[in-house]
């Protein structure tokens, strides 16, 4: 039950930022807009999206989880300071806390690992 569930768990992490980062690419102009509206330079757009869809699945597979996560932890993090941060808005303030708690799942997954249903794992074993 212990190796399903951390494999769970990495897959509810990692699935908001695969699909983010694809919903990125069918949405480019209108995401790069909104980046640059917000003080972001929009060429950054592809790292961006490269960052979500690659850092997704290397959680998923349990790849370089810890490095992978605390990268993640620190991205969301920056994400919530910087698209977020209009408090006084009830929507903005939940995506903030929302990306708090995510940011608090990755820093559980840089402290203990991927599980036994892992990449990193498998590697240990070799």
């Amino acid at each position: 039950m212990e190796k399903i569930g951390q494999f769970v768990a990495r897959i509810f992490l990692a699935q908001i930022f695969l699909l983010s980062g694809i919903f990125k690419i069918s949405g480019y102009a209108g995401t790069q807009g909104y980046m640059e509206a917000m003080g972001v330079p929009g060429m950054l757009l592809p790292l961006v999206i490269a960052l979500e869809i690659g850092g997704g699945l290397a959680i998923v597979a349990g790849w370089q989880t810890r490095l992978v996560s605390i990268v993640l932890a620190a991205f969301t993090l920056a994400a919530a300071a910087i698209f977020h941060n209009n408090l006084a808005d009830q929507t903005q303030m939940i995506m903030f806390m929302k990306n708090i708690a995510i940011a608090g799942g990755f820093i559980l997954l840089a402290v203990h690992g991927a599980g036994g249903y892992s990449w990193d794992n498998r590697r240990s074993k070799s």
